[in-house]
């Protein structure tokens, strides 16, 4: 059985992905229920994910075992957990993305997010991980910082499909549109073949909310409250219609008269950050024809339990949504500096959880390691 506030957004046009992955998730059968009974239909992971799963419960502490006893560095062992749980996870979403034509039953992984500002090293790893996944639905998550952008369409030219993550700003999604328009030319000329070459572009919500209310906050006024957590979807919704604009250019068109799949837009950081707002806020309001929003599991169940979709919350609401931007900057509130500070942070939140997740897989091999030497003794 489906859920009927979920069966009602997938028809809306709004593909479901969880935004979490775990090999205890994995092992329980737990990812396959969701595909199942909640219209799961793809899968992201980034390091703070996979920082969590690591640091809970013992489904790690086989695998740990034998890279210890093999001697692998706490690099390689990470590269090996990480790519094992996303490979495992693509085999569960191989009957959507089958039923769907490659569409959705995609699932994510992320280049190591110290590379963010290193083009080459970056495109170095993204094909390293699509090796090693194996697996035609894995989507490589490539940051779009300035020098991610490049390596986008590097990557794109190589047939590699790919997630595009931190998008917070509307002048870098275009540039994020560019990037891929031009990695899909290449690889046609390229000869790869583009109509099985899809790609998404992770635009964050709430965080855009998060930093702006702050600000807000610290104004203080009337007409500043009555501006509180409306920029996250307003923000969404300029860049869903800058999506329609690109996707209708003449340019556009002669890629799909090749076969070749629109970047869909894909609204990340969808878990509201304040109590006081509608904990179904970032999906109800975001709905449009060929969009994805992942969801961390406690926004699914909330919108599997009270989330009321009413169609198209996107498409008529484009002047609204630039009128809100424009009453922030009338009061001071910087876009351009608002945006450049969360993509700082967002490179920064992702960097820190690498090295945490570095530093506990360290612990546990050397714990592995001192271990067999106890026992050999």
């Amino acid at each position: 059985m489906t859920n009927q506030n979920l069966q009602a957004l997938a028809d809306a046009g709004v593909s479901i992905w969880l935004d979490d992955l775990s090999r205890d998730r994995l092992n329980s059968g737990n990812l396959a229920e969701l595909v199942k009974t909640r219209n799961v239909t793809g899968v992201t992971t980034n390091p703070s994910i996979f920082q969590a799963a690591l640091s809970q419960g013992t489904a790690y502490d086989e695998q740990v075992a034998l890279l210890a006893a093999d001697g692998k560095s706490v690099e390689e062992a990470v590269f090996l957990m990480t790519t094992q749980d996303v490979r495992n996870a693509c085999d569960v979403m191989q009957p959507v993305f089958e039923a769907t034509d490659g569409v959705d039953g995609r699932v994510s992984i992320e280049v190591d997010p110290r590379l963010a500002h290193d083009t080459e090293k970056t495109v170095e790893q993204a094909k390293q991980l699509r090796d090693a996944v194996g697996r035609d639905n894995v989507l490589i998550k490539i940051p779009a910082t300035v020098e991610g952008l490049p390596a986008i369409t590097a990557v794109l030219a190589e047939g590699i499909s790919v997630n595009v993550t931190l998008i917070f700003s509307l002048e870098r999604y275009r540039a994020v549109m560019n990037a891929f328009l031009e990695g899909v030319e290449q690889a046609k000329a390229n000869g790869k073949e583009v109509s099985t070459l899809v790609s998404v572009a992770s635009f964050f919500v709430s965080r855009v909310d998060t930093e702006i209310d702050k600000r807000l906050d610290a104004i203080g006024t009337d007409e500043a409250k009555a501006l509180k957590s409306k920029a996250g979807v307003a923000n969404a919704r300029l860049a869903y219609q800058a999506y329609e604009e690109v996707f209708s250019t003449p340019r556009w068109e002669s890629l799909a008269a090749a076969g070749a799949r629109p970047q869909r837009p894909l609204w990340a950081s969808t878990g509201v950050k304040d109590p006081s707002l509608p904990d179904t806020l970032y999906v109800t309001e975001l709905v449009a024809q060929g969009v994805v929003n992942t969801m961390p599991e406690k926004t699914l169940d909330a919108t599997a339990d009270h989330g009321q979709v009413t169609g198209d919350t996107i498409t008529g609401h484009y002047a609204e949504a630039q009128d809100v931007l424009d009453r922030l900057e009338a009061l001071g509130v910087s876009y351009a500096d608002v945006v450049q500070q969360l993509e700082v942070e967002g490179v920064d939140k992702f960097e820190k959880a690498w090295g945490q997740l570095l530093d506990e897989v360290k612990a546990n091999l050397d714990g592995a390691a001192q271990g067999k030497v106890g026992s050999d003794q």
